[in-house]
């Protein structure tokens, strides 16, 4: 769905401008606000955002080297980030306690989840020609409808200008890992570009194991005037992994890949200062080949998504203090599995399932920015699906800012849904699905001290979800369940000193499930994979001028996991140990055009795993270098 406005890349770009430094700067505090846009679908300063949000910018994923966006989201409140194992398999995030599938990941503002379950894998999402990535937590559906019933993850790309500049960076260390990746960007005349380009081969830590990647991701626009640019998206991606399963149940021979591209053409217009236009037009194309897959029932199965969307927002300013965004928003899915070698053992199973959705909504938001430092946003949404009828929801938001103090408070009320997903459905053998509601609140304090300086924020957080799907015992599916998550996260991030940063944030979180129809976990057991404390910490320093050096640590205290025990095989939770890692990290500019880095990724060589089962890597080195041009 449109999220962003295009038309306002140059006023995001100009306030990223002013707050990032290169290698070789003294890292003063920032000294102007980021702009973001996901929390209300228009461009506002961060600090008047009515929605709790935290923004990873382009300047800290290359601190930190980052090359997953999945990685650049373990330090952001409120998420549980999960890898089933290495890099390459399954990797999930959990928003405020809720499922996978109920944050909505966008691309530009076009949606991305994908597949059979309606989630979006992160495994294979890299920070390509990434310039920000916006996570809001909370109900979204007002704004960005189905998947967003706990929140929205968007990730922008960059927007070329100026002269054409550029990089290629190779690396390579443990497990057998090489990575090569190019850059670049910029704007002739009426034309801008970005690309990013990578490769990435590791063997990783156990046999069957390996992980082949190549990632493309492309943004190019004319604009003839300055009230218009037409641009698109272009992505691809082909993953190759083998699938080692549990420690407990070795696959010695299991392959995956999976192949994905995406074109989202757009015309952003403005004709006069106070109306917009935005129109987004995307298809996107999942293929996954599973063969052979050892899993002993349905043997090789292939699978194939395809979506087509239209999306609409009018942005209209008739007073300086009132924006009035309509919109609408088409969605076409066709998701198939075939299965030629399933099992017929227990009688006959068909060899090919398929689900078609198809989705029109239409959203109204009011936007009032008063000079007092107060701001409401008020806003409602229509959805109508082929499968299971209309559903309404409904937001309301607000923040006040001090000024004199830097303070912010921030509320928010807010419905949420997500539909069945062509997995609840298909294996399920239910058509009739409804919806999973949530209904969810915040409230949360911003403070800002020291010029900026210091920056610290911590927000209460409460669902209570509905309609959830779950297993009646019969092989059905049905809307049998409800659960209940609450608790608290926190952001500080301090700069006391030139080229001196620290950051750290911490989760803690109650995810309760509240029903004893679904028999999938007995009533009062805590969600799987949900960790009651997490924390994150970081520290940077800036050695004269040249050299940068880093050092972050994650703890994950108190998960359970689901279990299917004999001899009854009924639904048991089990305690799954905490863990806690170190990363290390260090760059050194050798010149304006040529630096090199390495790290030491799990300094203590914790044993551990996200998923039970599913050991994490051991320590590992990597060093690399960057060309610049």
């Amino acid at each position: 769905m449109v999220a962003v406005s295009l038309t306002t890349a140059p006023i995001i770009s100009r306030a990223q401008d002013a707050t990032r430094s290169s290698l070789g700067s003294e890292g003063a505090a920032s000294e102007s606000e980021e702009i973001v846009v996901t929390a209300t679908r228009l461009p506002i300063p961060e600090d008047t955002s009515p929605a709790s949000i935290t923004v990873v910018t382009a300047e800290e994923i290359e601190q930190r080297q980052i090359e997953r966006v999945a990685d650049g989201l373990r330090e952001v409140p409120g998420l549980a980030v999960v890898q089933t194992g290495a890099p390459g398999q399954l990797t999930s995030v959990f928003t405020r306690g809720l499922r996978s599938e109920h944050t909505q990941v966008l691309l530009d503002g076009i949606p991305i989840n994908q597949g059979l379950a309606g989630l979006f894998n992160f495994s294979d999402l890299t920070v390509d020609n990434i310039d920000r990535i916006e996570v809001v937590r909370g109900p979204q559906s007002t704004l960005y409808g189905p998947r967003a019933l706990a929140g929205a993850i968007q990730i922008f790309t960059k927007r070329g200008n100026g002269d054409p500049t550029g990089s290629l960076t190779v690396e390579g260390g443990s497990f057998g890992t090489f990575r090569g990746a190019f850059a670049s960007e910029g704007s002739y005349k009426r034309f801008d570009y970005s690309v990013g380009l990578s490769g990435l081969t590791t063997d990783n830590e156990r046999p069957n194991n390996e992980y082949r990647l190549e990632s493309g991701v492309a943004n190019v626009g004319w604009s003839p005037n300055e009230q218009l640019r037409i641009g698109s998206l272009f992505t691809y991606s082909l993953a190759d992994t083998g699938n080692p399963n549990t420690i407990g149940d070795p696959k010695p021979f299991d392959n995956f890949l999976t192949e994905r591209w995406l074109i989202g053409p757009r015309v952003d217009f403005q004709p006069v200062e106070w109306w917009n236009h935005h129109l987004i037009v995307s298809y996107d194309h999942e293929r996954q080949v599973n063969e052979p897959n050892q899993d002993g029932f349905v043997g090789p199965t292939r699978a194939l998504f395809k979506r087509f969307t239209l999306d609409y927002q009018n942005d209209v300013t008739p007073v300086k203090w009132l924006t009035i965004t309509t919109g609408a928003f088409y969605s076409h899915v066709d998701a198939g599995q075939e299965r030629p070698f399933v099992s017929q053992e227990f009688g006959a199973q068909p060899t090919f399932i398929s689900d078609e959705t198809e989705q029109t909504s239409g959203f109204v938001q009011a936007s009032v920015t008063l000079l007092t430092g107060l701001s409401l946003v008020a806003g409602g949404r229509y959805d109508h699906f082929n499968r299971f009828g209309d559903i309404w929801t409904y937001r309301f938001a607000g923040s006040y800012s001090i000024q004199k103090t830097g303070t912010t408070l921030h509320s928010s009320y807010a419905t949420g849904f997500s539909p069945p997903s062509s997995q609840d459905k298909i294996f399920g053998m239910n058509f009739d699905l409804e919806a999973e509601r949530n209904r969810g609140f915040d409230a949360g304090i911003e403070q800002r001290l020291w010029n900026g300086r210091v920056q610290f924020g911590a927000t209460y957080f409460h669902n209570r979800l509905s309609n959830v799907i779950g297993f009646n015992g019969l092989f059905e599916t049905l809307n049998l369940g409800a659960a209940r998550t609450q608790g608290i996260e926190a952001e500080l991030k301090l700069r006391p000193a030139p080229g001196l940063e620290f950051n750290a944030s911490y989760t803690y979180l109650e995810a309760e499930k509240t029903s004893e129809a679904d028999i999938s976990q007995s009533q009062g057991a805590r969600l799987p994979r949900r960790p009651r404390n997490e924390v994150y910490l970081s520290g940077s320093y800036l050695w004269f001028g040249k050299l940068r050096t880093t050092a972050e640590v994650k703890f994950v205290n108190a998960r359970e996991e689901l279990t299917f025990p004999p001899p009854d095989f009924l639904p048991r939770n089990i305690d799954v140990e905490d863990y806690a890692f170190i990363n290390l990290l260090a760059e050194y500019e050798i010149s304006a055009r040529l630096s090199i880095f390495g790290r030491i990724n799990n300094l203590t060589d914790e044993q551990y795993a996200e998923v039970f089962g599913f050991p994490a890597l051991g320590r590992g080195a990597y060093v690399g270098a960057r060309v610049s041009f």
